[in-house]
């Protein structure tokens, strides 16, 4: 049995439940997705938890019941009569959409939809399924359209693939960024700020700025420059870049004196610039320009999800201006590039995609070809299988999409290499050749990390909040037991800045037992006590975040432990 099958089977399951509960909902549309199902409805009020409940409890009447799913065939006419008397506007909608003079419908029981199947053959097939969580979604994606409920569920093979399914959901629940950031103490998105805004507290700061500093030092070891734009050009360069036409609806666009301009929602029209602002030989190349570069994108509001999609983030952007013959090898060396940082960060896992050219598009096809042969070459050299995305490129070129594979086995959207010969034209950008002729570079534009917003959301759901040492805001805290050890252990505090550890003193008059409760739920990696024995031995009590009691040591010999421990990327 295909699962797709069975999960849309149990999506008109739902919507018979509907209708069965509540005659009044109207009935949009009930696709299988990736690990589930759902079905959308328009009704005056939301649906409760307390509803879903009594939901399933309906369905598994219907499953019970073993309803056959019979197909059948009907003119436009013929289903629009019984649609539009079963007062179905948005199945009379869609009706309307559907090219030819025929279209199917499927009924179970009393229940009909409107519906292309396949299904199982009937409702008693599907056994291991359970309803998640409702949600807002716009009618068609359109935000102009009517707020309809959309309905989530699961539904498996077997009971034992439903269960793991569910206890990967509750597990993934309690590393939702967007609780954790915020009760660490990393970052907000408070309403008067805007949606889509983040504020970075001093420890999301902090993360970010380890973060960037690692990005900064591999970037300069592999040869790139660091460049830097203005964070708004005139539309008059994103009208020859093509953003203008493909990207404007994403764009915030205003005026001064006259003149309009946009906020940059990407960074590689400055970087052409600058390419543009000197002759270049062909000694020069390949030129790596390197930005992290801060980017607005007018998202709806109804796709906004924390860190991972937001309207303001920073982009591990870089730009690659190489010799035509040297194209393939600029990209085996991104494609290291990502390997190797996903490993520093714990990321052993990935996926890769290969996006081709789009319906709309700008450039010649002969150098589209050449730009997806370049790109395929290269997953070659590295022996990397890949998926393949048709019309999925970008306007300008075709690309290779890498997600890394998280601790739960999630996907998340990472490096991006695009190959782009249509922009060096738009821009005319040259290079004096050895025979002193000028010539077309061809442009890479990449990201390694990606958008460092969405990479912070995916560390904090990876680690579960509990950052590994090197990348821990505070990577210890000193904990005194009594009013005593303060002096001693303020001379502690300034032994490991000294060494630069991150370290903070917890002195307040708490007991110590909730103080160390209060570094756990931090997640600190280390906590030092100090009492009177430490104190005496001029040591410190060391506990791990992971592995309880560690013996105690020096101030010093702690730090060298911990410096270790950041140059191992622990």
């Amino acid at each position: 049995m295909d699962l797709q099958t069975l999960r849309h089977s149990c999506a008109h399951i739902l919507a018979a439940a509907v209708k069965e509960l509540y005659p009044s909902a109207k009935l949009g549309i009930g696709p299988a997705i990736a690990d589930g199902f759902y079905y959308d409805f328009e009704r005056k009020n939301p649906f409760s938890l307390d509803e879903l409940a009594g939901i399933e409890k309906r369905m598994r009447k219907l499953i019970e019941k073993d309803y056959k799913f019979e197909k059948e065939v009907l003119t436009k006419p013929e289903a629009r009569k019984i649609f539009k008397k079963s007062g179905e506007p948005f199945k009379l909608e869609l009706l309307q959409d559907i090219p030819g003079k025929e279209v199917s419908v499927f009924r179970s029981g009393k229940f009909v939809d409107l519906c292309r199947g396949p299904h199982v053959s009937s409702t008693g097939e599907v056994k291991f399924f359970k309803l998640l969580s409702v949600a807002g979604a716009y009618w068609r994606g359109s935000e102009n359209n009517p707020m309809l409920q959309r309905i989530y569920g699961s539904c498996f093979l077997t009971g034992k693939e439903l269960d793991d399914s569910l206890r990967l959901k509750e597990e993934a629940k309690k590393r939702d960024h967007r609780i954790l950031g915020p009760k660490l103490g990393f970052f907000s998105f408070p309403e008067e700020a805007g949606p889509g805004l983040a504020l970075y507290h001093p420890k999301g700061a902090m993360l970010r700025s380890l973060i960037e500093d690692y990005e900064k030092r591999e970037h300069l070891k592999r040869g790139y420059q660091l460049v830097l734009g203005p964070h708004i050009l005139k539309s008059d360069v994103w009208i020859r870049s093509g953003h203008y036409e493909y990207y404007k609806k994403s764009m915030y666009i205003f005026k001064i004196e006259g003149q309009e301009y946009a906020i940059k929602p990407m960074n590689c029209p400055a970087h052409m610039l600058i390419y543009k602002s000197a002759i270049r030989s062909w000694r020069d190349l390949p030129l790596r320009f390197f930005e992290l570069g801060t980017v607005y994108r007018h998202e709806k509001s109804g796709v906004l999800h924390g860190l991972l999609r937001a309207r303001g983030f920073t982009q591990d952007d870089a730009h690659i201006f190489c010799l035509p013959g040297r194209l393939c090898e600029e990209i085996v060396g991104v494609i290291d590039f990502v390997q190797e940082a996903l490993n520093d960060f714990g990321f052993s896992e990935f996926t890769v995609d290969l996006s081709t050219r789009p319906h709309k598009y700008i450039g010649e096809d002969s150098d589209w070809q050449k730009a997806t042969d370049a790109l395929k070459e290269a997953l070659k050299a590295r022996g990397l299988k890949y998926g393949l995305n048709e019309g999925e490129g970008a306007f300008y070129g075709p690309k290779i999409d890498i997600k890394l594979k998280d601790a739960l086995g999630r996907l998340w959207q990472c490096a991006t290499i695009q190959c782009d010969f249509a922009l060096p034209e738009r821009f005319d950008l040259t290079y004096i050749g050895k025979d002193g002729k000028a010539y077309r570079p061809v442009m890479l534009h990449r990201v390694i990390l990606g958008s460092l917003e969405r990479f912070i959301g995916a560390l904090i759901e990876h680690y579960a909040g509990a950052m590994p040492v090197w990348l821990s805001p505070v990577q210890a805290v000193i904990i005194p037991i009594t009013d005593k050890q303060h002096k001693y252990a303020r001379e502690v505090e300034e032994i490991l800045k000294a060494h630069q550890i991150r370290v903070q003193l917890d002195a307040r008059s708490e007991l110590m037992q909730k103080r160390i409760r209060t570094a756990q739920l931090e997640k600190i990696p280390y906590m030092l006590i100090v009492g009177a024995r430490e104190q005496a031995k001029r040591e410190v009590a060391i506990r791990a975040r992971a592995g309880g009691e560690q013996g105690t040591m020096k101030a010093e010999e702690f730090a060298k432990r911990v410096l270790t421990e950041v140059e191992e990327k622990k």
